[in-house]
């Protein structure tokens, strides 16, 4: 594997969380809907977990944030970097590129959500799935797209 695959595992990373949160910023506009908390609920959970400090309330409340939204670019960067391991650093069927991304992005996420407790997906209706599934759409789609296109044709 050469660095550059990682690279570009990380380029596409960082698109497919950009294309991810805008789908997300999409639906909370046409929905009216309030931003979701679980991010910074899982940070607090994990700072909580490791027994760090994050300060006085007012600052654990701002890291909390912070770290929340980190943790989902960590997440998206991890992913499409393992995709790179996985596929050896070769372009992929689009579909086959996008369901392994988005789909595997979204097991991360919600697996990792569920063990710390921050949430149960056996309790959503069906509109808190189609929340969920949405944006981890665009991220796959995304991401593969762009790891493709920085692929070089054989």
């Amino acid at each position: 594997m050469r660095a550059s695959d990682l690279t570009d595992g990380l380029i596409a990373g960082a698109v497919g969380t950009t294309a991810l949160n805008i789908a997300t910023y999409l639906d909370m506009t046409a929905r009216a809907r309030p931003a979701s908390r679980t991010p910074e609920r899982s940070a607090g959970k994990l700072a909580q977990t490791a027994h760090l400090s994050l300060g006085s309330p007012q600052q654990a409340d701002n890291r909390r944030s912070g770290l929340g939204a980190l943790m989902g670019y960590a997440l998206g960067a991890a992913a499409t970097v393992g995709f790179a391991l996985l596929t050896r650093g070769r372009r992929q069927p689009l579909l086959r590129a996008a369901v392994l991304l988005g789909g595997g992005v979204m097991t991360l996420s919600d697996g990792s959500l569920t063990l710390l407790g921050v949430t149960d997906p056996r309790t959503w209706r069906r509109v808190d799935w189609l929340a969920d599934i949405g944006p981890h759409l665009a991220f796959g789609l995304t991401a593969a797209a762009t790891w493709n296109r920085l692929r070089p044709s054989r």
